[in-house]
């Protein structure tokens, strides 16, 4: 896309169609339009209020109010004024400025724009083959156009650009129906039955004409020769700019792109090239989905009609069977069988069966519990209450085997004891549990400043880090680790 002033700037000429009392607005640009296609270009502003005060929806409608309207659709340029002095007589008449109104270009087309979409779901769109036999008999006409007087050319030039632009908005716009949520909720209901064949058979009609034109037309085109495509395009591009226009600048250069891209945009619909599929296959392939998806619901309606039609006869099956039982209970075991569990749950568990024999009923053994727990996130199990146990046996009987690892651990760390100093390089081998106390002893005071710590039982020591650079071996039952030979000094007398 290439962005043009034209792209960027506000279209202020569609805003009365959104405008605060859009009501009467749009009710004045469309009493200009009916006008405008009765060749009346110019009115009046009394003939503006005239034609809306017949209308009962406007009966207290204003002179002042329909001079205001005119003057804002004239500053948003849906109106052109110019000033009548054919019955000026004074100039005190002049001074009044009495205007005439025209609508401009901009608001004719918007108001075409509002009534196509007005009557956008009563006219609708269609697929129809005889525009593919029209643009193949104008595109095997191509060649005699070089031939041909420049108006000749012209006309056959629209005629074939007015059919490619039907046929193209036309396709999309059914296609967009029928891929619709209405489409697909009304294909799924009874009465979509009575109209499927009819709309297959439309759509099989359209890709039959599809099939018989298009290899053709994308035959001519490839075969088409550049000199005389030149040929025709010029002589197009030199009819446009015989044609007068006013106040509209354009340029040889304009019109060349335009009429280059129209026959561009026709030749890419029907020819393929560069590996791309051209749109007429992509349309051929979604006309096919349609009618696949079409079947398909089709299909699934009369089954489901047909699976209903055979539920009637098996129920009334069902009742000649019951009409025949003899008493209550033999009516009761019927109707276990037929109106018993259609989908019956089977519960899985670690059955410890009593006997292995075969023989036994699944009534003759104990029954399994099975305990069922709701699939919520916030379930919570019932606490059972109870009384507080009296547990201080048990807490004296913990306290007293924690004491006597405490004498144990000291009596142990006594033994290495050197006139209160434990030297890690002159140990023998210790226990693993002898290795944590040491250990742990070494990091607290490592995290002192002064490399001093107190143990558990409150004795005040400190690192000697004079041979902190050797190295010695600690020898234990479970293994052996090398680390620097340190020395914990006891700072009392032991």
């Amino acid at each position: 896309m290439h962005v043009t002033e034209k792209i960027v700037k506000p279209l202020t000429e569609a805003k009365y169609l959104n405008a605060d009392n859009v009501d009467r607005y749009r009710s004045i640009m469309r009493i200009f339009y009916e006008n405008y296609e009765k060749l009346k270009y110019w009115m009046y502003q009394e003939e503006v209020y005239a034609e809306m005060i017949q209308d009962p929806y406007f009966k207290e409608y204003r002179m002042e109010q329909c001079q205001q309207d005119l003057n804002a659709l004239t500053e948003w340029k849906n109106l052109n004024t110019i000033q009548d002095t054919r019955k000026v007589s004074s100039i005190e008449e002049f001074k009044n400025k009495k205007f005439r109104y025209q609508m401009s270009e901009y608001s004719v087309e918007i108001e075409r724009l509002v009534l196509r979409l007005e009557n956008l779901f009563i006219e609708g769109a269609s697929l129809e083959p005889t525009l593919l036999e029209r643009i193949r008999q104008e595109i095997e006409c191509f060649p005699d156009m070089a031939g041909k007087d420049v108006s000749d050319v012209y006309s056959w030039w629209n005629d074939l650009n007015n059919n490619f632009i039907r046929l193209n908005q036309n396709y999309q716009d059914y296609i967009r129906d029928l891929n619709s949520v209405k489409a697909e909720e009304m294909m799924r209901t009874k009465e979509f039955l009575v109209f499927k064949d009819k709309l297959v058979e439309y759509l099989r009609n359209f890709i039959k004409g599809l099939q018989r034109n298009v290899g053709v037309i994308e035959e001519h085109l490839r075969l088409l020769d550049a000199e005389v495509l030149e040929q025709v395009l010029g002589k197009v591009v030199s009819y446009e700019l015989s044609i007068p226009r006013m106040d509209v600048e354009i340029s040889e250069e304009m019109i060349a792109a335009k009429t280059k891209g129209r026959y561009e945009s026709i030749r890419n619909w029907f020819v393929s090239e560069n590996g791309q599929e051209n749109e007429a296959g992509k349309l051929f392939d979604a006309t096919n989905e349609i009618i696949r998806r079409i079947t398909r619901y089709a299909t699934q309606l009369s089954e489901k009609n047909a699976l209903g039609a055979n539920r009637r006869e098996e129920y009334r099956k069902v009742a000649e069977i019951f009409l025949k039982c003899e008493n209550l209970t033999e009516a009761g075991k019927m109707s276990a069988m037929v109106f018993g569990l259609e989908s019956p749950c089977h519960l899985k568990g670690e059955i410890v069966r009593e006997t292995d024999s075969m023989n036994q009923g699944v009534y003759e053994e104990a029954a399994l519990e099975y305990i069922l727990k709701p699939r919520i996130r916030n379930y919570r199990e019932k606490s059972r209450r109870s009384s507080i146990s009296d547990s201080s046996r048990e807490k004296e009987e913990a306290r007293k085997q924690m004491m006597e690892q405490l004498k144990e651990d000291r009596r142990k760390i006594e033994m290495l004891e050197q006139g209160g100093v434990i030297d890690f390089a002159r140990l023998p081998v210790i226990e693993p549990r002898v290795r944590e106390i040491l250990l742990k002893w070494l990091s607290d005071a490592l995290e002192d400043p002064d490399f001093s710590a107190r143990t558990d039982d409150g004795r005040q020591y400190h690192l000697d880090m004079e041979h902190a650079k050797e190295t010695c071996v600690i020898r234990c039952e479970d293994g052996n680790f090398t680390m620097p030979a340190l020395r914990i000094v006891f700072m009392e007398d032991s």
